[in-house]
């Protein structure tokens, strides 16, 4: 079902100094730099910025598994007693994303990249 772990976005507040932050971190410049969103790639793991994550319900950071039908992966979760939490929503590009929380409360992000 799922192909690996390959995104985490973070939700900030201040975009500016997360971003500087976790370019020292990571050792690389964003290769999307923008006011709703900064992104940089390590290794082929994309870890995301977004200083609206906040007032999305977001409380830390997020984990997207990467799936090859993202409705199908949504159906199948909330058949094995998920909730949905956000259906799947373009989000550039073709890419979709959703989320779904477990019996515990945790939240398994879901990305269909293109």
């Amino acid at each position: 079902m799922a192909s690996g772990l390959k995104t985490i976005i973070y939700p900030v507040k201040d975009l500016a100094g997360a971003k500087a932050l976790y370019g020292n971190l990571l050792g690389v410049e964003p290769y999307v730099d923008q006011p709703y969103y900064v992104a940089f790639n390590v290794d082929g793991t994309d870890v995301g910025l977004d200083p609206n994550g906040h007032a999305k319900g977001m409380t830390g950071a997020l984990p997207y598994w990467h799936v090859a039908d993202i409705q199908a992966s949504i159906n199948d979760l909330v058949a094995a007693g998920g909730v949905l939490q956000q259906d799947a929503t373009d989000v550039g590009g073709g890419n979709l994303i959703a989320s779904v929380k477990d019996t515990n409360g945790n939240i398994i992000g879901l990305m269909q990249a293109v």
